[in-house]
């Protein structure tokens, strides 16, 4: 893989080549979150950010969306997306390897073309990070970003280490001729520390070795009950959290009782019409059940990377209103705490 060198004062070259590719979205501070959002200048956005709310998820798979034309008479007619170029720039590890399982979900076998079409107009620029009190991406191996970017930028002081990952980030890299260096000797020990550094900055760790046979084994522990009964059953974990892939459709008809669309959203395992099936069965009736079946869900691996559904970016406890912490839920499965 090729690594240059960019000083930090150049910066605005990168970020000027990159808008000359495609709309450039990066973490901007809403409140007391951040959120990825259009920019347009160095400082609307910051690359020091812990976590946004909603991942880079939102741009390849919307929230709610409409994907098909009804017409009673003709049938069903894809609707079309004007294709639109869109940089993210300073997307973590764990959201990059998100995006890798989300690949396998939607562009395997049978391909979704919205999901497709968008992830090909996208380019993923990733930032390196320093964990805060509640992430543990090194735990589940989700710390490092091996593939899945265009661009992967480490910064080391006074400069960033950038490590290119395809054609589009060649591309930027080949605007940027006389802009970036050849890393030196120095460079890579300065990358050595930082990440040695970055390392020992995890205050928090999961014992993933046999997660999904464990949890799976002790379906029937009490300690379940224990923290369903503080689970408000919102849902508020699927919607923040980056692997999350569940989808509702619905369609609906115009006055005229002749057109109309389908429709898809982002749908919550932790709600009760989740498993409602025709005939008013429910196969997950309680929330115990749907509170089980989402441990089992994050617990399990993704066959296609290899790695588990839960990246570790802390996103389900952060924002949870019930304050339930996902790894002391998984660790006292574990009976470690």
């Amino acid at each position: 893989m090729r690594i240059v060198k960019l000083p930090k004062e150049r910066f605005s070259e990168l970020f000027e080549a990159l808008k000359s590719w495609g709309e450039v979205h990066a973490p901007v501070k809403v409140g007391r979150f951040y959120s990825f959002k259009r920019v347009e200048s160095l400082g609307e956005f910051t690359l020091s950010y812990t976590r946004t709310m909603i991942p880079p998820k939102k741009y390849f798979v919307k929230p709610f969306e409409d994907i098909l034309k009804v017409h009673v008479e003709k049938g069903y007619e894809p609707i079309v997306e004007e294709s639109k170029r869109i940089v993210l720039l300073g997307v973590h590890a764990c959201d990059i390897n998100a995006l890798r399982i989300l690949d396998g979900v939607y562009m395997d076998e049978i391909p979704d073309h919205y999901y497709a079409s968008r992830r090909s107009n996208s380019m993923i620029v990733g930032v390196s990070c320093e964990p805060d009190e509640y992430c543990f991406c090194k735990s589940v191996g989700a710390d490092y970003a091996w593939t899945g970017f265009d661009l992967f930028l480490h910064d080391i002081g006074d400069s960033y280490l950038i490590r290119v990952g395809g054609s589009k980030g060649e591309s930027i890299v080949a605007e940027l001729t006389g802009v970036v260096e050849e890393p030196t000797s120095i460079d890579y020990v300065k990358l050595r520390d930082y990440e040695l550094k970055r390392s020992r900055m995890f205050r928090r760790s999961l014992n993933a070795s046999y997660l999904p046979e464990v949890v799976d084994s002790l379906y029937g522990s009490e300690l379940w009950a224990k923290y369903s009964d503080k689970c408000l059953g919102c849902g508020s974990c699927n919607l923040v959290c980056p692997t999350c892939r569940c989808y509702d459709v619905t369609e609906s008809l115009d006055l005229n009782m002749v057109e109309g669309v389908r429709s898809r959203r982002w749908d919550s395992c932790f709600l009760r019409s989740h498993a409602l099936v025709a005939g008013g069965l429910n196969f997950r009736p309680t929330r115990l059940d749907r509170f089980k079946h989402r441990y089992n869900c994050k617990s399990s691996i993704d066959q296609r990377t290899g790695m588990l559904f839960c990246v570790g970016c802390g996103r389900c406890t952060v924002f949870c209103p019930a304050g339930i912490d996902h790894l002391e839920v998984l660790n006292s499965i574990w009976g470690l705490r």
